[in-house]
């Protein structure tokens, strides 16, 4: 690889300069931040070069990776920050030094020495739990306070607060010793930092810096990313990231122990983790890396976890979860198909198919092996068998599908289009790409919708782009899709850099490389996939999805490519008209748009009351609105009833239907569980059965399958569906 530009000179100079020497167990960081700065300058998209614009938000970020909430470095440290580095980063890094970062995270530590210090003299004094005031929810675009008693109010409030908050969780344990707890476990992992975590933190910002995707992994970093993302092989089945002091659920494995249990999902915050019966351990503030270590375990052992769930309107919302913890069966992350038969007003009955798709996976170490693991060999095979059932619709389902094989995207949107081109692809140069889907053959063309929320990036973005575009199906869903519209290659730095050529423990380099565009010509960067027809979700907020990560590439257009659009029309107005009415009598969406509201209204106000009688009233309506929602839930269900057959790779050529049961609420009594327990296998010669939660609490599926049934009847009537190859 040639290099130019101040780095590739620096990297030459030590080249010549450096001595022999034997391969050292921690590499030269002068090296490896040369390296790193040498790849993003010459390998990323973008192809910014170091600059002073680069070394502002570098800066930036660096700050508010080590003080996200704006509680720890005051005023006067950050005008010292901006005054000392905020224009020569840049130059600091083509050399190799990180004086800088060193010489902060030093402030860093003392800040945070201080701070757990008043938080414990806070604690052994008397509280008021009867004020009038409020504390910030999110400080992250607060302005840094200055130093003395603006800092000192900010931390009593948030001491109260806290308290508050233990109080109310009414344990067993005095909620000035579990605040306490929490602060010397922060300490503790802030003075397990060495000098070499604040080089790796530094140049993961500066690779973050040029979007949101790149990133620089340490050897050590590297091997511990290669475990949680084989998460999908054992432990609890969850990709987990470090955000704003939280372990955050990046992404449930489907199949895996923690979806099965119906009480996690990504974006949850997990703040406690406990083994067995066993107290929990805080895990606020705590190293992503130590949080993984105490989720992980053996086969069958049990593990809890206390998690702020997603989209909560107050941190005060938390529940628990328990997990056994197993090894993750790669087939229960495989595609999935389920059967309807639907009632129609008429009093008939219609079959309807739903495939649910969790990634788009492939085996890359096949590559030419047509018996090799494929996403569209599975679905291909679940279609069929749907189709030998009578399907007269089908939904694709691609909620929570984070993506992954791009050949895959393009395979599968030719099951339902006739040849014709599926994404284009834009390297840095400008030069494009166009990934074409070469079969003429059709193996669906009846009624089709693609289900999607914001979770849905990526691969799965392209195939939901490619369907609206070539007009084949409806899009439904979320206002839109993630709006990942990039692709990232995993650069070892000693295969590439060649003073670090015996460097084995020099990291990699994981940086975005492609941009991807629809075949209409727009990209899914950043705007994602619009949905056709919009349906209300907790998960359709601003704060999820590409544009609400820093630094992220920009949106933009090339030309379209010439294509053949779908002949039969999809009348999607109509449908949305028809949609939108149900929804307005749907007791389900009603209660998501009533959460919406307060979740809204909760982020605009950005506050938390320090009384403690507000507090509890607080919780108090919580649970109200809870028992409530149960009890109008099991009187709805009483008139639903549903008949339906799950087919997975294992049994999809059985001539036997195995059937879905679906489990209804029930009213909840003191001291029981407010949720049905999960599955039991089925037992040595019994037909296996499927649970799965009733139709009438999933919504937004419910809805996708009356949108079908309208787009199936109209399809009909106008003499047009088949479903033949």
């Amino acid at each position: 690889m040639k290099f130019s530009s101040l780095a590739h000179r620096a990297v030459l100079a030590l080249c010549f300069l450096a001595p022999a020497r034997l391969p050292a167990k921690d590499p030269d960081p002068v090296q490896v931040t040369i390296g790193v700065a040498s790849l993003l300058e010459q390998v990323h998209y973008s192809k910014q070069r170091l600059s002073k614009d680069i070394s502002k938000r570098l800066l930036r970020n660096f700050l508010e990776y080590l003080d996200y909430n704006h509680i720890l470095f005051t005023k006067e440290d950050v005008d010292g920050f901006n005054k000392a580095w905020s224009e020569n980063l840049d130059s600091e890094i083509v050399f190799g030094r990180t004086q800088a970062a060193q010489q902060i995270h030093a402030i860093f530590v003392t800040r945070v020495e201080e701070r757990v210090a008043f938080a414990k003299e806070t604690l052994a004094g008397e509280l008021d739990y009867s004020s009038d005031r409020f504390i910030d929810a999110n400080r992250q675009k607060a302005s840094w306070p200055a130093a003395g008693e603006a800092m000192n109010q900010i931390w009593r409030d948030r001491i109260v607060s806290e308290m508050i908050q233990e109080r109310l969780n009414k344990k067993e344990k005095e909620p000035a010793a579990i605040v306490k707890k929490r602060y010397d476990q922060f300490l503790r992992s802030v003075h397990e930092q060495t000098a070499d975590d604040v080089v790796k933190m530094f140049l993961l910002n500066l690779t973050m810096t040029y979007d949101p995707h790149s990133e620089y992994m340490s050897k050590t970093d590297q091997e511990q990313f290669n475990i949680t993302m084989r998460l999908s092989l054992f432990g609890i089945g969850a990709r987990l990231r470090s955000e704003d002091g939280y372990t955050k659920v990046d992404e449930l494995i489907a199949g895996g122990p923690a979806s099965k249990t119906g009480k996690m999902k990504a974006g949850d915050r997990i703040v406690g983790v406990a083994q067995g019966d066993g107290d929990f351990v805080d895990c606020v503030d705590l190293r992503l890396d130590k949080v993984i270590t105490m989720i992980r375990g053996d086969k069958d052992t049990m593990v809890r976890l206390q998690i702020i769930p997603a989209g909560a309107a107050l941190a005060s919302e938390r529940t628990e979860v328990l997990i056994k913890r197993d090894e993750i069966k790669i087939k229960e992350g495989e595609a999935n198909a389920e059967l309807f038969e639907w009632p129609t007003p008429d009093g008939h009955t219609m079959k309807l198919g739903r495939i649910e798709l969790p990634s788009f996976y492939r085996d890359m170490t096949q590559n030419g092996n047509p018996n090799a693991k494929s996403t569209t060999k599975d679905v291909l095979l679940l279609l069929n068998r749907l189709k030998s059932e009578g399907i007269e619709g089908l939904i694709m389902d691609l909620r929570n599908d984070g993506g992954g094989s791009l050949e895959e995207a393009v395979s599968l949107t030719g099951l339902f289009i006739k040849e014709g081109p599926v994404v284009q692809i834009r390297n840095w140069n400008g030069e494009v790409g166009v990934n074409r889907d070469n079969d003429p053959s059709i193996s669906y063309d009846g009624p089709l919708v693609v289900l999607v929320n914001r979770n849905s990036a990526s691969a799965s973005e392209i195939f939901a782009a490619a369907m609206q575009d070539y007009g084949r199906a409806i899009v439904v869903g979320d206002s839109k899709t993630f709006g990942k519209g990039t692709v990232q290659q995993l650069i070892e730095l000693n295969r590439v850099i060649p003073i670090l050529a015996k460097e084995e423990a020099a990291g990699s380099v994981k940086l975005t490389i492609q941009k991807f565009y629809r075949v209409a010509g727009g990209s899914t960067q950043l705007h994602g996939v619009e949905g056709d027809i919009r349906l209300p979700s907790l998960s359709d907020q601003p704060q999820f999805g590409e544009d609400a990560r820093k630094d992220p590439l920009p949106y933009d257009t090339i030309e379209p490519q010439p294509f053949e659009k779908w002949a039969k029309p999809l009348y999607i107005e109509e449908l949305r008209k028809r949609s939108e009415s149900r929804i307005q009598q749907d007791p389900e969406f009603a209660n998501i748009q009533e959460d919406l509201e307060r979740i809204r209204k909760s982020l605009e106000e950005n506050k938390i009351s320090i009384n403690e009688s507000k507090r509890q009233s607080e919780v108090e309506e919580d649970k109200a609105r809870k028992k409530k929602r149960d009890s109008e839930r099991v009187e709805r269900s009483k008139n639903e009833e549903m008949t339906a057959y799950r087919f997975t790779l294992d049994n999809v050529a059985s001539k036997e239907l195995s059937a879905v049961v679906f489990v209804k609420p029930k009213p909840v009594k003191e001291g029981e569980a407010e949720e049905e327990p999960p599955a039991e296998p089925a037992k040595e010669g019994e037909k296996p059965q499927f649970k799965s939660p009733p139709v009438s609490f999933d919504p937004a599926k419910k809805e996708a399958l009356n949108i079908l049934e309208d787009l199936a009847l109209k399809t009909a009537k106008a003499g047009g569906i088949s479903g033949k190859n």
